[in-house]
């Protein structure tokens, strides 16, 4: 079992910054792939950003040069850098971790979800 506790969500102006930290515990967290989901209100949960214990990551399309996923395993810890935030990117940002060595987009895939942290950009 893998427990994911997510932290660093708030209210920032459009343009601004947010780090998301997402602790894992329960299990040999290197070996896992871990992801960021988001949720707007109305919307459904929607994959932003993985990364795999090897360090192959992939971004969506709507995030890619603005986000940065990043993982430190001493800590078992990923991260999240959100820069340039736009309105759009306000949601419920959601920790995933997947127990293979390869990452997905799909939500159906990933074993063990944090409870969710709210990120609100205002304009």
């Amino acid at each position: 079992q893998v427990q994911l506790v997510e932290s660093g969500g708030g209210l920032v102006q459009t343009g601004g910054s947010l780090r998301l930290s997402c602790a894992a515990s329960g299990r040999t967290f290197s070996n896992y792939a871990m992801a960021w989901f988001r949720q707007a209100p109305g919307k459904e949960r929607e994959f932003v950003a993985s990364r795999t214990w090897n360090s192959v990551i992939v971004y969506s399309d709507s995030v890619k040069g603005r986000f940065t996923i990043s993982r430190d395993n001493a800590k078992n810890t990923v991260y999240l850098q959100m820069n340039s935030l736009k309105s759009e990117d306000t949601a419920v940002y959601y920790c995933a971790a997947r127990a293979t060595s390869t990452g997905s987009r799909l939500t159906r895939d990933y074993n063990y979800w944090g409870q969710g942290t709210q990120v609100t950009v205002s304009s």
